[in-house]
Parts: C-alpha cells; structure tokens; sequence
C-alpha cells in the first residue's frame, strides 16, 4: 500500500493537525503531544457515527416509521423482517466497499472522495422517499428507493473504520476510539427513539426520511471541511503512491486478500463473529410483540428505544475505561455471556414497568458484548488491508443478523400461529440465547490462531484466560 491518507483540519486553521497514514506502525501509547490531535480525530469520528445513528434506516430515526407503515399496510411480522433483511444486505458486501477504498483512488483521493460521494447519494436517496406518495402498493419502491441509501451509508462506515484501524492500531486505541464512535451513535439513538416513536404515532413517518436527508447534508458539509488529503511527499510518508495503472489495482487488491484470509486469526474471529450475531430474537419482532400482544402505543415503543439506546451509551462508555484493563480471553468469554444475558432478560418484559427496566439493562450488557467483538475485529486487521479485513469481519456478523432477522420473523408467525404470541417470543428468545451460547465451541479454535504474541495483541498468556 501506499502512503495515501485522511487529514483532519482545525476548525479555526488552514493546516492539518493530523496524518493518518496507511503504514504500518508499531503501536504506542499516544503522549500528551499526540493526544491533541487524537480528540480531533475521535470528534470528527464521533460526528460522522452520531449521523449514522440517525439516518441508518434500519436502526436509526427510520426504523421504528418504516416497521410502522409495514404494519399498517398489514404486513406481517416474517414480511417485515424480511423487509428490513434485505436493506441489511447492504452491510454483508462491506469487503467490496473495503477493496475500493483501500486499492482503488476516487477523485483523487483514497477516502475523501468516497465519503463524499456516499453522504450525497444518501442525502438524496432519503428526499426521494420524502417526495414520493406512499400507499401500500409501493413498498417495494420504497425498498428499491432505500437500498441506495442502506449501501451508501454501509461504505461511508467502511471508511471511517479504515480511518480508525489505522490510527487506532498505531497508538493502541482501538477499543477507545470504537467506544467514542459508538457513543456517539447511541446518543443519537436516544433521540431517535422518541421521534421515531412520535412521528408513528401521529402518522408522519415519511418525515422522517426529510430529517434523515438533512442530516446526510451536514455529514457531507462535515466531511468537505475537515478531510483532506496529506501535505506530506510520497517520500515523507515513506512510500509510493498506488498506482493507477490498469492492471496494477486489481493484482494489488488480489494479493492482499489472499494475504489477508491466509491469516487464521481471521477465519477464526470471522465464524466466532457470525454466530454471536445469530439471533432470531429480532427488533422486528419485538416491536410486533410490543405493538400487537403488549397493546403498547408507537409513543412508548419509541421511548422503549431510547432506554435501550441510553443503556448503549453507558455499556459503550464503560467499555472505553476497563477495555485496556481486562485480558483478551476474559472479554471473549465475557462477550458470550453478555450476549446470553442481552437475549434471555426479554423472559420478563410483560408490562410498561419491566419493558423500561430491561431496555436500559439490555442496552448496557449488549453494548459491552457487541464493542469486545468489534475490538477483537479490529485487533488482527493488518494496516495495509485494514478497510477490507475490518469489513470482511464486520459484513460477516452483518449477514448472520440480516439471515436471523428473517429467520427469526417467519418462524415467530409460525409459532405463534400453533401456540399463540406470547409462547411463540419466549421460544424465540430461548433459541437466541442458544445460538449465542454456541460460541463456546469455538474457543478452540480461536486458541489455535493465535498460539503466539502477533501484532493483533493476541498472547498465549491471554489465550490462556480462555
């Protein structure tokens, strides 16, 4: 790889402050001179995933005004899921995006170029929906008028990890880095969730594609004003730029994904991820189980939302202080508990009182559970094919949950046709937290992976703990 990177500009200056460069490094804690321009790089992260958390459409603003015009249409609960499915699609192809930014230059730049062109394709993806008259006859328009947005925002989040691995990777961040842009999209869930609710409840739900289209503008006019391309000489980065030949990008792109699923770390995280993130208990379940058994209002689900979201960003907070702290092999053990815990406490959500409680509960232990996983990801990314192997890992755990939110919403109508709604969520919450428990037998081959001390930060002293 070259030495094509991301700099961030001071709000008040015409200089960069920071190069993220594509070489590899031997990781460090940052000293108090670095730390200045690390805050601006985890603020900028941090705007680009609070927007994310906004116009995502199937956890963002649009999740809950999407399920509920699916609904009133009268659409199942399996229809709806495999509604949501299908935009999910969109992040189980993130290795292409990864390969784009990571070999192939756009507009003159490695990452520039693309975040821009994907906020824009977002922004006016989400007006069009604005505009157009919905009725129950076109919600396949509006799938084929979403999906655009669905990629656009799955590559925007492809380059900002890349941007992330490599920064995180060459001060030892990772873990910290990942928990202020995850902060900062469940904060932006907070407030999602009560609008969301509220634009349901009183039948405005197209607004909210026109508030998501806004905010698509202001990650864009982010994205124009503080990303630019390094000032630095190709010798000064200590490389060559790509090269732009014909035959040179795809033979580049090709050795580095050999060289990266040669890696058995991968293999090994990447099955470990997809089968934690199997699980059938879905969102789009739970809000017909909400809505349709529990007679909860769209107001209080989308509050129910918000407590969960709230929970997010303390689980996300708490992991940023004690994720430096804890060996690698109790977090992985800890990840599977969490996620059993996460998936077995809706045996108890009956009532408004124990639906708040286990939302915010809920939110705090899967927030833990879910950044140990995206830190593992991150850890055994080479710097030199960090977009791509970061979005291997991811698009893999990304397809297990598009795979189980269809799965889970066709086999919550069967059950519930035989034995009724209530039977037929606890069953499904079981079969969740036995998917999730299945990663223990993965274990082993995760101490086969890693038998060593590698630059992922894996040891046999931390595999031992396993």
């Amino acid at each position: 790889m070259g030495c094509v990177g991301i700099v961030l500009l001071a709000d008040n200056s015409d200089t960069p402050v920071r190069s993220i460069s594509n070489t590899a490094s031997t990781a460090s804690v940052p000293g108090s001179a670095d730390r200045r321009p690390l805050i601006g790089l985890g603020a900028l992260f941090g705007l680009l995933y609070f927007v994310q958390g906004i116009v995502e459409p199937t956890d963002g603003l649009l999740s809950q005004p999407i399920k509920s015009l699916l609904r009133n249409w009268n659409y199942t609960a399996a229809a709806t899921a495999w509604f949501i499915a299908i935009l999910s699609l969109a992040w189980t192809i993130k290795p292409l995006y990864g390969l784009l930014t990571d070999f192939v230059p756009f507009a003159g730049s490695q990452r520039r170029g693309y975040l821009l062109l994907n906020t824009a394709i977002a922004s006016i993806s989400m007006m069009a929906v604005y505009f157009l008259p919905l009725t129950s006859e076109r919600a396949v328009v509006l799938l084929i008028l979403l999906l655009p947005s669905a990629v656009a925002i799955a590559f925007s989040d492809v380059v900002i990890d890349a941007m992330m691995v490599n920064t995180g990777q060459q001060h030892g961040m990772t873990g910290r880095l990942q928990s202020v842009q995850w902060s900062c999209m469940y904060a932006a869930m907070i407030v999602t969730g009560v609008v969301g609710g509220a634009l349901s409840q009183r039948g405005m739900q197209q607004a909210g594609f026109l508030i998501a289209a806004l905010c698509c503008g202001v990650s864009l006019v982010a994205v124009w004003t503080l990303v630019g391309e390094p000032s630095k000489s190709v010798k000064e980065c200590g490389g060559e730029l790509p090269s732009t030949k014909s035959n040179a990008v795809p033979a580049s792109a090709m050795a580095g994904m050999r060289q990266m699923l040669r890696q058995p770390g991968v293999v090994a995280i990447g099955a470990f991820l997809f089968l934690w993130n199997f699980n059938p208990f879905s969102s789009a379940v739970l809000y017909y189980y909400s809505i349709g058994a529990l007679h909860f209002s769209e107001q209080f689900v989308g509050t129910l939302t918000s407590w969960h979201a709230a929970g997010l960003l303390a689980g996300s907070v708490l992991y940023g202080i004690v994720c430096r702290s804890i060996p690698l092999g109790l977090l992985i053990h800890g990840s599977i508990i969490t996620g059993i815990l996460a998936t077995i406490a809706y045996w108890a959500y009956r009532d408004p009182a124990s639906s708040i409680v286990i939302s915010l509960v809920v939110g705090v232990v899967y927030a833990v559970g879910s950044l140990i996983q995206l830190d593992l990801a991150a850890r055994v990314c080479r710097p030199e094919t960090a977009g791509t192997t970061f979005a291997l890992l991811m698009s893999l755990s990304n397809l297990s949950a598009a795979l189980s939110q269809g799965f889970g919403g066709s086999t919550y109508d069967a059950m519930a046709q035989w034995w009724g709604t209530e039977l037929a969520f606890q069953l499904l919450v079981a079969m969740g937290a036995l998917f999730t428990a299945g990663c223990w037998l993965l274990i082993p081959l995760l101490k086969q992976a890693f038998p060593s001390p590698t630059k992922a930060g894996f040891s046999q002293q931390a595999i031992g703990h396993m």
